[in-house]
C-alpha cells in the first residue's frame, strides 16, 4: 500500500542533507514515491543571491542524482525569499503527502532567537511532517524489493 506518493524534502545544502536523503530514499522506494528537493535561497544582495543559488543548484543536483541512481523519481525546486514563507507556499501550491526536513538541534534559546522553520511548519501545515535529527544514527532499510509484496 502506497502511503506517501509525493514527498517534499527541504534542503539547506549542508552535510545534514545526506542524512535526510538517506532516510527519504528508503521511504520513496517503499512507496514508489516522487521526491521533490526544495531549497530556499535567502539572500540580501544580488551577488549573494547568485552565489547561493549556484551552490544550491550544485548541491541539489548531486542529491537528485543519488536518488535517481536508486530509480527514484526526483526533481528540484529552488525558490527565493524567507525560508518559512517559501516552504509554506510550495506546500500550499502542491499536493504533497509528506514533508521531510532535518533539524539543526538549536537549543530552546536558539529557537527563540533565530526562529525555527520546523516550528513554523508544525503549527501551520496539515501535511505530515517528518523531522530528522542529523546527529542521531538511523538504521538503513537496505535494498527494498521493486515489489514490496514479493517474498512475503
Amino acid at each position: 500500500m502506497q502511503i506517501y506518493g509525493k514527498i517534499l524534502v527541504t534542503m539547506d545544502c549542508s552535510s545534514v542533507d545526506d542524512v535526510i536523503i538517506d532516510h527519504v530514499s528508503d521511504l520513496a522506494l517503499q512507496n514508489n514515491a516522487r521526491v521533490t528537493l526544495l531549497h530556499v535561497v535567502h539572500s540580501h544582495t544580488l551577488d549573494q543571491h547568485r552565489v547561493l543559488r549556484e551552490r544550491a543548484e550544485t548541491s541539489l543536483n548531486a542529491q537528485c542524482k543519488k536518488l535517481e541512481d536508486h530509480d527514484i523519481d526526483a526533481r528540484i525546486i529552488i525558490r527565493s525569499g524567507e525560508p518559512d514563507e517559501e516552504i509554506l507556499a510550495e506546500i500550499e501550491e502542491s499536493d504533497y503527502d509528506l514533508v521531510a526536513m532535518a533539524t539543526h538541534g538549536h537549543s530552546f534559546m536558539g529557537d527563540l532567537l533565530f526562529g525555527s522553520v520546523s516550528r513554523t511548519l508544525k503549527h501551520r501545515i496539515c501535511t505530515p511532517l517528518l523531522l530528522i535529527n542529523p546527529t542521531c544514527e538511523f538504521p538503513r532499510l537496505g535494498t527494498v524489493p521493486a515489489n514490496p509484496g514479493e517474498g512475503t
